[in-house]
């Protein structure tokens, strides 16, 4: 029908041949950048996987390790707000359930003895020693500062005006 339309003497039939070719142009540019998004977010999901196998195996937030965004963006190559778009708004289906893809990423400390962990594992613990604290005498910031210290998280008690 578009062969015809085009090669027709009629100037409607023409101009009506001209707007099909148009709108199919766009329909294969919107196809292609459909195609192009998902080839990007799999690589995107795919660098996380990688980064966060530990928690994918045992689905442990402790294990999830210090993994901030540009990171994934300088491995794929991508610039960092097209990893942002990416995970902002998406989940991941897990084993453990369907999960927010921004959970993945996680801040970072590092401890007395250099190894990097991240928030999550230092509020692990520290939720730990409040779960197994006395209830009538409960542990103070400083005696929770001291547990972390003989943990190697800190090596010093918190600053004190």
């Amino acid at each position: 029908m578009l062969n015809t339309y085009a090669k027709s003497k009629d100037k409607s039939m023409r101009e009506a041949s001209s707007f099909i070719k148009s709108k199919v142009e766009s329909a294969k540019w919107f196809i292609e950048a459909l195609q192009q998004r998902e080839k990007l977010m799999i690589t995107v999901a795919k660098a996380i996987v990688r980064h966060q196998k530990q928690f994918f195996i045992t689905g442990d937030d402790a294990d999830l390790k210090p993994l901030i965004l540009k990171t994934i963006a300088e491995e794929i190559g991508s610039d960092i707000s097209t990893v942002s778009r990416i995970v902002i708004s998406k989940y991941i289906q897990t084993s453990y359930g369907i999960l927010l893809m921004k959970r993945l990423f996680t801040e970072g400390l590092s401890t007395t003895n250099g190894e990097v962990v991240s928030t999550n594992k230092v509020k692990k613990i520290l939720l730990e020693c409040i779960e197994s604290e006395d209830k009538s005498n409960p542990l103070s910031d400083e005696q929770l500062a001291f547990l972390l210290m003989q943990k190697n998280i800190f090596d010093r008690p918190p600053y004190r005006s």
